[in-house]
C-alpha cells in the first residue's frame, strides 16, 4: 500500500522478538530511506493483531493481499506491483 505496510510474520521458536524484530526492520529501511530521500519513513508506533490458535493464517494472507483491490489500485492482487514475498503457495491464497 502506498500509505502502509501489513507484514505477516511467524516465529520459528519461543525465544522469537516480534518487537525486537520490527524495532530493526524500521531502524534499518528508515536510515536506507532517509539517506536517498531526507525524509523520515515510519511513524512511531504501529498497529498489531497477534494470531490466536484457531485463526487461519490463510484467511489473513488474504485480507493483507486483497488490500490493493479493496482500495481500487488493481483489479487482482497480482498485479500489485509491491506485494512483497511469499513463504508459501499463491494459489491456495
Amino acid at each position: 500500500m502506498p500509505d502502509h505496510l501489513h507484514l505477516l510474520i511467524e516465529g520459528k521458536d519461543n525465544s522469537s522478538d516480534k518487537r525486537g524484530f520490527i524495532s530493526s526492520y524500521k531502524q534499518s529501511t528508515s536510515f536506507y530511506y532517509k539517506k536517498k530521500t531526507g525524509l523520515s519513513l515510519w511513524q512511531v508506533n504501529y498497529y498489531e493483531h497477534v494470531l490466536r490458535r484457531g485463526e487461519d493464517t490463510t484467511n489473513v494472507a488474504r485480507y493483507i493481499f486483497n488490500n490493493p483491490v479493496r482500495k481500487g489500485l488493481v483489479d487482482n492482487f497480482k498485479k500489485y506491483k509491491s506485494l512483497g514475498f511469499f513463504g508459501f503457495d499463491l494459489l491456495m491464497v
